[in-house]
C-alpha cells in the first residue's frame, strides 16, 4: 500500500527482495541507480491512487553512472499488464534496452493517460532484437520476456481484459490485468476489491437492507476494506471507519471501542479533548490562565485539574515578563465541559460582565479543592451575572461568592440542586442586594421555573415552566405552524425528521421521532419509513436491491431480472447500461436490433451525403451563373451592395521639390513634424504648412498606418478639423497639412490662463464639440481626443487634429476592437482599456476629460496616480474633480460623458447644443475672477508663435485654403443699424489725433496698450467676434480718430422700414454664439430661438484686442485688383430695382454665405502706390477702430451691392471666406478700400 520509491541504488546491491511485490496503489518511481536489472517480475497492477508530478504511475529515469558503464539495461516487468490511472514515462537512461518496443497502450487503462506516456529511445546502438516468438514486444531478449497483450487484442464484444482473441475469451468486468477465465475468480488481479480470491465492486456492507422490514439491518457476514481487500477484522493498528480500516478517525469522529473492536463514532457536540489543568501535568509549575499557556487549552472539553485566575495572569506579570491576556482569547474555555477539580476566579477582564464563555460547563468534579472550595469567585465588581447556563453537578466541594458589588440572579439559584452530598454548603453574601436588582429589572424571565436562573432570558433559566427547545424554554411548540415543525416529547420539542413534508396549518407534521413517525413523506415512502429516494443496488443478504417509484411515490420492487434497476414492475422495465445490455439479451433477440442499427445508419448514411453533392451543385451553379452574367456585361447592381456612399475626397500628391523645411515643431516615436513652406510648381506663391515625416527606422506597418491617417484626413472637411493639404511620397512619406500658428490648445490654455474668459472657453467648447460631431456623422472614431491634439489657429478658431488613431467603422459596424499599441489611458474610457472597444460614445468619455482640461488651463488628469490604479479608481466610481471655475451645470456635463454606461452618455450633437446655450450666458455658467475685464494678449505675444515667426518666409505668403479653394461672392445692399454708445467727453469725428494715441511715424499711430493703427488716410472698419463697424469716410491726409466699438452689446439689426431704436426687440442671440451669423434679412421676424440680447456696458479695453486669424500672409506686390461695379446686377429684367428678399436668393449670395470656408479675412485692398507702405513688422499688426455710426448719423448708414474679385498669381479668381464667424455684414461701396485682417493680405480692393 502507498508508493514504491527506488532510488540511488548502487550496481552491486541484492534486490531479489523486489520480487514478492504483485501490486502497487501509488506510483512506482525507480531513479538515479546503477543496477543493471529490475527485478519486478511479479508486479501487475499499479493503481495510481497518488501519482508522480501529478501525471506518470510509472517513472524510470536517470539510471546510469556518468563516469562509468553501470546503469539499469533491462525491466523486469513481464507481468506488468495494469496501470489504472495515470501515464508513463521512462526516458534518460543510457544503457537501458527494449523499453521502447512495449506497447504502452495496452498497459494504461485510461485514454487520457496516454498524453502522458513518454517513452523515448533509452538505450545505446548495442541493444539486441526481441525474440522471434514476441513479435517485437518484450522486456528483454529471451523467448519467457515477451509481453502480454490483454487489452488492445482483445474483441469488440469485450469491454475490459481478455484472455484470447475471441468473444468467449473476455474476462470478468471486476477483472484487472488480465484473467485465465471469464469467472470473477479467474482475474490476475482486481479491479476494485478482493474478497476471498473473487474480484467484487465492493465489500459485503456492516448494513444491509431487510426488504420484509424496509430497513437497513447488521449484516453478520460483514467486511471491511483494507486496501483493496475485504478483511474480516482490521488490523490491530487501524481503527473501523463505517465499513473501512483506516489510521486514524476525522475530526468531527472520536475513537471508541465496542465489543473489543475500535471504531469511530459521530462527536454528537463537541469531540472530546482532555488537557492538563494548572498545577497538574505539562502546567505544574503554572500558577494561573496567563498569556503564556492559554494557547494549550484550545479545542479542550475536559480538564484534568484546575482552572485559576488571577491578577498576574488577567492584566500579566511584570516579573516574568507575562503579557496580560487578551479578553477575546478567553472564548477558548467554550469548549469546556467539565473540570475535575476546581474553578478558582479571583481576577477578570473589567470589559467582561459575566461568565458566559463557560457557557457549555456542566460539571464541576471537585477531586481537588481550594481551602475546602470547588467554586470560588471573589471581588469581581464588573460582574453583574454569573451565566453558567450549562452547569448541571458540582460533585464535591462548597461555594464561596462574595464581595461582588454588582452581581444579582444569584439569589434565585437553587444551589442544592447541583450538590451531590449534603454536606455541601454556600457562602454567598456582599453581593447586590436583591431588592436592589428586583428594581433594577435583573430578574429571570416569566418563562424560567422556581429554580432560579443564571441571567437574563430564556436562556439562562435552570429548568422551564412550559417547554424547552434545546437550551432556551419556550412557551409552546411548533405542532402546527413554524418554519420547521417539531412534536412534544414530554416538555422537550424535538424537530420532525428531515425526511417528513411539512404540512399545512393545523395538521401535524410528525407524531415522533424518526422518518416512520411522518404524517406525510417529503420525498418518497419505502414500507413505513420515508426516504430520499427508493433503494437502488443496495445490498442485500444475498443480493442487490432495486426498486422503483409509482405514481403515489412509494418503492415497490423490481422485476427479479433486474439487475441494473427498473422503471417498473415488469421485465421490460429493466435499465440496462450499454457493457451489459448485450450480455443480459438473448442472442436471437439481438440479431434485429443489429440488423435494424445496421440499416439505419446506412440509410442516414446515403441521405446525408445526397444533401451535401445538392448543396455543392446549386453553389457551383450559383457561381458559374455570376460569372456569366459579369461577362456578358448584363450586372446592372453590385454584387454585395453595403449602401454605403463612394468616399469623392481628392489627395493630392506633392513633389519633394515643391517643400522646403524650416524647423522642427516636435518629434515622436514614428515621425518628425517640421514648419515648412509648399512653393506649388509653375507658381510664387509661398503656402505655410506642416510638414509630417516618417522616420527612415519605422517598418512597413508604420507607413502602411501613416497613409491611413492620411486616408481618413483626406476624407474629413470641417471648418474645425486640420486639413490635409498633400501626400508627398518620398522615400520618407510625408504628410503635408494646414499649420497653426499658435501651437496646441494644451499650451496654449495654460501659457494665457489669466487672460482666457468664460466666453472663450465655452466657445471652444462648442468648436470641438461640432468638430466631433461631425467625425461621428462620418462614422470616425477618434480614438485620442485630448487638449493636446486640438491646435489654435486663432483665438477664436480651433481645430482637431491627429488621426493616428482614428477608425472608419463600416456602415454595419457599431465598434472598433483595438489590437495593441499604446494607449492614453487617463483619456479612455473603461471599455476601451479593459477591451479596447472604441465606439463614438468612448470619444465623449475623452471629450469630457478634454473639457476637465480646458476648465483647469491645462490641468493633468489623475495627476500623480499611477497608469495600472486608473482602472481599478473608475470602476470605484471615482472621477476628476469639479475644476474651481465650473458651476454644476458645467460639471454635471462632465460626469455624464463619464458614465460607466456608453448608452447613458450623451452625443456629440447634444453636447454641441448644451455648450450653445451655455455660451449665450458665460458668466452663468463660469465663474472666473475679473472675467469682464479679461482680454487676450496679441496672437502673436505666445511663445509657440514667436518660435514659428520667421521673417525672411513671411514675403508672399498665402493662406493654403485661400489658394487651394477659391470663390466668389458678393453682398447684397442691405440697411444696418448698430447699437452705439456716445461718449461725451469725445466729439464723432476730429482732426487730430487725441491723447489716447502717441504718433508713431507719418502714417502710424499706435495705442497705448502696444497695438498698431492703420495708416492715415485709410479708412477700415472695425472687427470684432460678433460685429463690424462700417467705417466713415476720412479726407487723404487727415488723421483718424479711434473710437470705442459699442456694437457687440446687441446684434446689428438690418434696418427695413424705419430705423430700429435702441432699444428695439428685435436685437435678439443667435442660436449658436460661436459662428457670426448673417444677418436676417426677412423683414420683422424672430430668430428661430427666439432670445433677446443682453445689454452691458463695457469698458475700452475690452474692444481694443480684435479677432485676429493666420498671420502668414503678406500684401500682394503684384496684385492688379479691380472692382466690378456692373449696374446691371442691381436690376430685374423688367429695369425695376431688385427687392431685399431677391438679393437674398442671389446664388452668388447664396454661395458666399453657405459654402464659407473658415477664415473671411482673405479679401484684399489694392491701395494707391502711394498708399503702399510696408509696416515695420506686418506680424504685429491691428485694426484701428473705426468712427461711431448712430441712429442719428444716416450718412452712416449705406447700401452698396458689389461683386468683388481679385488677381491671384496672374488668374482672376473670386475671393474666399473661410469662417462664418468673421465675415462682415455690412455692404461696401465699389472702390472702398477694407482693413488688412491680421497677418493676412494688406492690399486688397473692393
Amino acid at each position: 500500500m502507498g508508493n514504491l520509491e527506488i532510488t540511488s541504488i548502487e550496481h552491486n546491491r541484492d534486490l531479489s527482495f523486489l520480487r514478492s511485490i504483485r501490486e502497487v496503489t501509488g506510483y512506482v518511481l525507480v531513479a538515479l541507480n546503477q543496477f543493471e536489472y529490475l527485478p519486478l517480475e511479479n508486479l501487475r497492477i499499479v493503481r495510481g491512487t497518488k501519482l508522480y508530478e501529478d501525471r506518470y504511475a510509472l517513472a524510470i529515469f536517470l539510471n546510469y553512472r556518468k563516469d562509468g558503464n553501470f546503469g539499469l539495461r533491462e525491466l523486469g516487468l513481464k507481468n506488468l499488464t495494469e496501470i489504472l490511472n495515470g501515464g508513463v514515462y521512462v526516458g534518460q537512461n543510457k544503457f537501458l534496452c527494449f523499453a521502447d518496443t512495449i506497447h504502452w497502450q495496452d498497459i494504461v487503462r485510461n485514454p487520457w493517460a496516454s498524453n502522458f506516456t513518454l517513452v523515448p529511445t533509452n538505450g545505446s546502438s548495442g541493444c539486441g532484437r526481441c525474440h522471434k516468438s514476441c513479435t517485437g514486444r518484450c522486456w528483454g531478449p529471451t523467448e519467457n520476456h515477451c509481453q502480454t497483450l490483454t487489452k488492445t487484442v482483445c474483441a469488440e464484444q469485450c469491454d475490459g481484459r481478455c484472455y484470447g482473441p475471441y468473444v468467449s475469451d473476455c474476462c470478468h468486468r471486476e477483472c484487472a490485468g488480465g484473467c485465465s477465465g471469464p469467472k470473477d475468480t479467474d482475474c490476475f488481479a482486481c479491479m476494485n476489491f478482493n474478497d476471498s480470491g473473487a474480484c467484487v465492486t465492493q465489500c459485503p456492507q456492516t448494513f444491509v437492507y431487510n426488504p420484509t422490514t424496509f430497513q437497513l439491518e447488521h449484516n453478520h457476514n460483514a467486511k471491511y476494506t483494507y486496501g483493496a481487500f475485504c478483511v474480516k477484522k482490521c488490523p490491530h493498528n487501524f481503527v473501523v471507519d463505517s465499513s473501512s480500516c483506516v489510521r486514524a478517525c476525522p475530526s468531527s469522529k472520536m475513537e471508541v471501542e465496542e465489543n473489543g473492536i475500535k471504531m469511530c463514532k459521530p462527536c454528537t457536540d463537541i469531540c472530546p479533548k482532555a488537557c492538563d489543568g494548572i498545577g497538574t501535568g505539562s502546567l505544574v509549575s503554572a500558577q494561573t490562565v496567563d498569556s503564556s499557556n492559554i494557547d494549550k487549552f484550545i479545542n479542550c472539553t475536559k480538564i484534568n485539574g484546575n482552572l485559576i485566575f488571577l491578577v498576574t495572569g488577567i492584566h500579566g506579570d511584570p516579573y516574568h515578563t507575562i503579557a496580560a491576556i487578551n479578553p477575546e482569547k478567553l472564548n477558548i474555555f467554550q469548549t469546556v465541559r467539565e473540570i475535575t477539580g476546581y474553578l478558582n476566579i479571583q481576577s477578570w477582564p473589567e470589559n467582561m460582565t459575566d461568565f458566559r464563555v463557560f457557557s457549555n460547563l456542566v460539571t464541576i468534579g471537585g477531586r481537588a479543592l481550594y481551602s475546602g472550595l470547588s467554586l470560588l469567585i471573589l471581588k469581581q465588581q464588573g460582574i453583574t451575572s454569573l451565566q453558567f447556563q450549562s452547569l448541571k453537578q458540582i460533585s464535591a466541594g462548597n461555594i464561596y461568592i462574595t464581595d461582588n458589588s454588582n452581581l444579582c440572579y444569584y439569589h434565585t439559584v437553587n444551589w442544592t440542586s447541583l450538590f451531590s452530598t449534603p454536606s455541601q454548603k454556600t457562602v454567598i453574601h456582599r453581593n447586590k442586594k436583591a431588592e436592589n436588582c428586583t428594581a433594577d429589572g435583573m430578574v429571570c424571565n416569566e418563562l424560567c421555573s422556581s429554580d432560579g436562573c443564571w441571567g437574563p432570558g430564556p436562556d439562562q433559566c435552570l429548568s422551564c415552566k412550559r417547554f424547552i427547545r434545546g437550551r432556551t424554554c419556550i412557551e409552546s411548540c411548533n405542532l402546527y405552524d413554524g418554519e420547521f415543525r417539531e412534536f412534544a416529547n414530554g416538555s422537550v420539542c424535538v424537530e420532525c425528521d428531515p425526511q417528513c413534508e411539512k404540512m399545512e396549518d393545523n395538521m401535524i407534521t410528525c407524531y415522533g421521532p424518526g422518518p416512520d413517525h411522518c404524517t406525510k413523506c417529503f420525498h418518497f415512502k419505502d414500507g413505513p419509513n420515508c426516504v430520499e429516494k427508493c433503494p437502488d443496488g443496495l445490498q442485500g443478504a444475498n443480493s442487490f436491491i432495486f426498486k422503483y417509484a409509482d405514481e403515489d411515490r412509494e418503492c415497490h420492487p423490481c422485476h427479479p431480472n433486474c439487475t441494473q434497476g427498473c422503471r417498473g414492475p415488469a421485465s421490460h422495465d429493466c435499465i440496462y447500461y450499454p457493457w451489459t445490455r448485450q450480455s443480459t439479451l438473448p442472442q436471437h433477440a439481438r440479431t434485429p436490433l443489429i440488423a435494424a442499427g445496421v440499416i439505419g445508419g446506412l440509410f442516414i448514411i446515403v441521405i446525408v451525403g445526397l444533401t451535401f453533392a445538392v448543396y455543392v451543385r446549386r453553389k457551383s451553379i450559383k457561381k458559374k451563373r455570376a460569372l456569366r452574367r459579369f461577362l456578358e456585361t448584363e450586372l446592372v447592381e453590385p454584387l454585395t451592395p453595403s449602401g454605403t456612399a463612394p468616399n469623392q475626397a481628392q489627395l493630392r500628391i506633392l513633389k519633394e521639390t515643391e517643400l522646403k523645411r524650416v524647423k522642427v515643431l516636435g518629434s515622436g516615436a514614428f515621425g518628425t513634424v517640421y514648419k515648412g513652406i509648399w512653393v506649388p510648381e509653375g507658381e510664387t506663391v509661398k503656402i505655410p504648412v506642416a510638414i509630417k515625416i516618417l522616420n527612415e527606422t519605422t517598418g512597413p506597418k508604420a507607413n502602411v498606418e501613416f497613409m491611413d491617417e492620411a486616408l481618413i484626413m483626406a476624407s474629413m472637411d470641417h471648418p474645425h478639423l486640420v486639413r490635409l493639404l498633400g501626400v508627398c511620397l518620398s522615400p520618407t512619406i510625408q504628410l503635408v497639412t494646414q499649420l497653426m500658428p499658435h501651437g496646441c490648445l494644451l499650451d496654449y490654455v495654460h501659457e494665457h490662463k489669466d487672460n482666457i474668459g468664460s466666453q472663450l472657453l465655452l466657445n471652444w467648447c462648442v468648436q470641438i464639440a461640432k468638430g466631433m460631431m461631425y467625425l461621428e456623422e462620418r462614422r470616425l472614431v477618434h480614438r485620442d481626443l485630448a487638449a493636446r491634439n486640438v491646435l489654435v489657429k486663432s483665438p477664436n478658431h480651433v481645430k482637431i487634429t491627429d488621426f493616428g488613431l482614428a477608425r472608419l467603422l463600416e456602415g454595419d459596424e457599431k465598434e472598433y476592437n483595438a489590437d495593441g499599441g499604446k494607449m492614453p489611458i487617463k483619456w479612455m474610457a473603461l471599455e476601451c482599456i479593459h477591451y479596447r472597444k472604441f465606439t463614438h460614445q468612448s470619444d465623449v468619455w475623452s471629450y469630457g476629460v478634454t473639457i476637465w482640461e480646458l476648465m483647469t488651463f491645462g490641468g493633468k488628469p489623475y495627476d500623480g496616480i499611477p497608469t495600472r490604479e486608473i482602472p481599478d479608481l473608475l470602476e470605484k466610481g471615482e472621477r476628476l474633480p469639479q475644476p474651481p471655475i465650473c458651476t454644476i451645470d458645467v460639471y454635471m456635463v462632465m460626469v455624464k460623458c463619464w458614465m460607466i454606461d456608453a448608452d447613458s452618455r450623451p452625443k456629440f450633437k447634444e453636447l454641441a447644443a448644451e455648450f450653445s446655450r451655455m455660451a449665450r450666458d458665460p458668466q452663468r455658467y463660469l465663474v472666473i475672477q475679473g472675467d469682464d475685464r479679461m482680454k487676450l494678449p496679441s496672437p502673436n505675444d505666445s511663445k509657440f508663435f514667436q518660435n514659428l515667426l520667421d521673417e525672411e518666409d513671411l514675403e508672399d505668403m498665402m493662406d493654403a485654403e485661400e489658394y487651394l479653394v477659391p470663390q466668389a461672392f458678393n453682398i447684397p445692399p442691405p440697411i444696418y443699424t448698430s447699437r452705439t454708445r456716445i461718449d461725451s467727453n469725445r466729439s464723432e469725428i476730429g482732426h487730430s489725433p487725441p491723447p489716447a494715441y502717441t504718433p508713431m511715424s507719418g502714417n502710424q499711430f499706435v495705442y497705448r496698450d502696444g497695438g498698431y493703427a492703420a495708416e492715415q488716410g485709410v479708412p477700415m472698419p472695425y472687427r470684432s467676434p460678433g460685429c463690424i463697424i462700417p467705417e466713415a469716410p476720412v479726407a487723404q491726409g487727415a488723421t483718424a480718430e479711434i473710437f470705442e466699438d459699442s456694437c457687440c452689446n446687441g446684434t446689428l439689426r438690418k434696418q427695413v422700414a424705419t430705423l430700429a431704436k435702441e432699444d428695439s426687440s428685435t436685437q435678439r442671440y443667435s442660436a449658436d454664439p460661436t459662428v457670426f451669423i448673417p444677418e436676417r434679412v426677412i423683414r420683422g421676424e424672430l430668430d428661430e430661438d427666439g432670445y433677446m440680447t443682453p445689454m452691458r456696458d463695457k469698458p475700452k479695453t475690452d474692444y481694443l484686442n480684435p479677432v485676429e486669424e493666420n498671420p502668414f500672409v503678406s500684401r500682394r506686390k503684384n496684385g492688379d485688383l479691380q472692382a466690378v461695379d456692373n449696374p446691371e446686377y442691381h436690376n430685374t429684367p423688367n429695369g425695376q430695382p431688385k427687392a431685399e428678399d431677391e438679393y437674398v436668393n442671389e446664388p452668388l449670395y447664396l454661395n458666399t454665405f453657405a459654402n464659407t470656408l473658415e477664415n473671411a479675412e482673405y479679401l484684399k485692398n489694392n491701395l494707391p502706390e502711394k498708399a503702399k507702405k510696408a509696416f515695420d513688422n506686418p506680424d504685429y499688426w491691428n485694426h484701428s477702430l473705426p468712427p461711431r455710426s448712430t441712429l442719428h448719423h444716416p450718412d452712416y448708414l449705406q447700401e452698396y451691392s458689389t461683386k468683388y474679385f481679385y488677381k491671384q498669381n496672374g488668374r482672376i479668381r473670386p475671393v474666399v471666406a473661410e469662417n462664418p464667424e468673421y465675415l462682415s455684414e455690412f455692404s461696401l461701396k465699389p472702390g472702398t478700400v477694407l482693413p488688412p485682417p491680421p497677418y493676412r493680405h494688406r492690399n486688397t480692393v473692393v
